[in-house]
This record gives structure tokens, C-alpha cells and sequence, in this order.
């Protein structure tokens, strides 16, 4: 199966944008394991919205509240366990999308990253394209590889930032593969070129 796990540095980089234009791009199926805040929204209609042809497979766990997945778990009196995540059968391309950072916490134990490990899907990290952008994805660079993880390149998010990219590129010795600039939400993001780089 040919696929990416979509991560950011930190929440509210754009994952959710990003792997909407992901799926846009490459016809794929899209899959998000940890879904917390089903009471103000719910990523997957976002995709739907962006690319209604695409197969959206349900997520492992839906939990309520907007918090990280460990503690919206424990409002819910639910423990998540790393080994009930399993990649969806498909025939397509699958975009999963990561809930938080790679260093989320699931449970007691296991981070985001460990998910990652178990699907064994290289990684592509979403970053904010402005100011501190350079450190938060170094940072989250070092951790995914430390864990032996394969980082496919880095999406940059926002008003096109040359220098930073560059940084990123030559400290991190991985490609920034694309940069988002802001768009005029779901409908610019349909009418946006698609992503060239393939999987």
C-alpha cells in the first residue's frame, strides 16, 4: 500500500488542510485513527467538502472533547491501546492524518509516534511557514528520526517564507516539498493546483 502519515509541529498547523489536498492530489482514501472534538467538528467533513469523491474511512476512536487524545480519552473513561490501530484495507493511495504533534501522548505510554511506527508509513510533517517555524520542525524532525521513523519532507503552511525553508532544508537535510499559502478556506483550497509531488 502506498500512503503518508500526515503530522504537524504543534496543532492548528493546517494537518487537516493539508491532507484534504493531499487527497484532492493523489485520488486517495483518507483515514484519521484519533478523532478528538467530534462535538465542534469533525475533520473527515472537511475532506468530504475538498474531495467528495474520496473514501473516507472511520476513525478507531471519536472522542468529544477538543483536548489532546490521552485526556480526552480519560474524560470519556477510555483507554487508547496502540495495538487496535490497523491501516484500512484499500486499493488506493491512504493519506492518515495524526491527531496533535508526534509527541501527542495516546495513553501512559505511547506517544504519536509510536502510532506511526506500528502503521509504517513514511511521514510528512506540516509546519507553520512564519516566524519559530524553524526550531518547532527541526524539533520534530529529531524526534520522528530518533525513533526510527522515514520522513518523506516537510509541508510548509502560510504566507510563502523562502528563507525558512531554506533553513529547513539545510538543517534538517530533508525537502520542503511544498508551501500552502493562505487560502479563502475550503473553496480556495478546491480551487487550488494540486500537488505535484507524488508518493
Amino acid at each position: 500500500m502506498s500512503g503518508v502519515f500526515v503530522t504537524g509541529t504543534d496543532t492548528d498547523v493546517g494537518k487537516t488542510m493539508v491532507s484534504a489536498w493531499l487527497v484532492r492530489s493523489w485520488r486517495a482514501d483518507y483515514w484519521k485513527p484519533i478523532q478528538s472534538g467530534t462535538d465542534d467538528c469533525w475533520d473527515a467533513d472537511v475532506i468530504r467538502k475538498v474531495a467528495p469523491d474520496s473514501h473516507v474511512h472511520p476513525s478507531t476512536y471519536a472522542l468529544k472533547a477538543p483536548l489532546s487524545p490521552h485526556e480526552a480519552a480519560r474524560l470519556e473513561g477510555v483507554t487508547l491501546r496502540g495495538e487496535m490501530f490497523r491501516l484500512p484495507p484499500t486499493q488506493h493511495p491512504l493519506v492518515v492524518e495524526g491527531a496533535g504533534g508526534a509527541l501527542v501522548p495516546i495513553n501512559d505510554d505511547e506517544v504519536m509516534a509510536d502510532v506511526m511506527l506500528r502503521l509504517g508509513l513514511p511521514v510528512l510533517v506540516v509546519a507553520r511557514s512564519g516566524l519559530g517555524t524553524i526550531n518547532h520542525t527541526l524539533l520534530t524532525l529529531e524526534a520522528l528520526r530518533h525513533r526510527g521513523l522515514t520522513v518523506a519532507g516537510v509541508i510548509l503552511n502560510g504566507p510563502p517564507n523562502p528563507a525558512n525553508a531554506r533553513a529547513i532544508e539545510q538543517f534538517g537535510k530533508i525537502p520542503v516539498i511544498a508551501e500552502l499559502p493562505p487560502l479563502d478556506g475550503i473553496a480556495g483550497l478546491i480551487a487550488h493546483p494540486p500537488l505535484e509531488w507524488t508518493l
